[in-house]
């Protein structure tokens, strides 16, 4: 069964919410790392990036830390650039825990395909994939500009992050990821030919 195409950014807690979604959807998935979005600014600064450019998805755990975390994303974005989405209440715990959550729900990650689709069904656009193919920015261009690869593809890459009001220290997967979400091939073509420094490839 193919992915549900998702236009929006989703934001999870951790790194098996993530997972567990990127089988079900097709949509830019952000870990706030738990409470980690609390102390490293640079998560929060990604995901107000995001919300500037349209709606974020958001879903966290039932439990109560889960329902801290949504807070203060809740905090940090105006009301009309969030999209909550809630899990179902079911008992039950994940079966690579020990022991269920305080609260005794099932997390994100504990839900089964069927429900997770059933869950994002009404968010899908089956145009998202049209307009990403719109969009050709690949790896490939990433590579030939010199934001990866390179003697200076981290500094060209704080570069071009700093001019989209983006976090500065990002992989090139996730500022790849963040770009195509943010612009079209066509402004980031324009933002990164005034890029310093230079690119300064490998030779073969």
């Amino acid at each position: 069964m193919s992915k549900l195409p998702i236009p929006y950014p989703v934001i999870v807690e951790g790194r098996y919410d993530r997972e567990s979604l990127s089988r079900v959807i097709d949509a830019q998935i952000v870990r706030t790392d738990g409470f980690g979005i609390f102390n490293r600014g640079e998560k929060l600064a990604l995901i107000r990036r995001l919300a500037a450019a349209g709606p974020v998805i958001v879903l966290t755990d039932s439990d109560g830390a889960g329902k801290v975390i949504r807070n203060f994303i809740h905090s940090a974005l105006p009301a009309e650039k969030i999209i909550d989405l809630y899990t179902p209440a079911v008992a039950g715990k994940e079966k690579r825990k020990k022991a269920a959550s305080k609260a005794g729900l099932l997390g994100v990650e504990g839900f089964d395909a069927d429900t997770l689709r059933a869950m994002f069904a009404p968010y899908a656009d089956p145009d998202a994939a049209l307009r990403a193919a719109e969009n050709p920015l690949s790896k490939t261009d990433f590579y030939l500009d010199g934001l990866s690869g390179g003697e200076n593809s981290q500094a060209r890459r704080d570069a071009l992050a700093a001019a989209l009001a983006l976090p500065p220290g990002m992989s090139a997967t996730a500022l790849l990821a963040a770009v195509r979400c943010v612009c079209s091939y066509e402004e980031y073509k324009q933002l990164v030919s005034g890029l310093c420094p230079e690119p300064r490839q490998e030779a073969f």
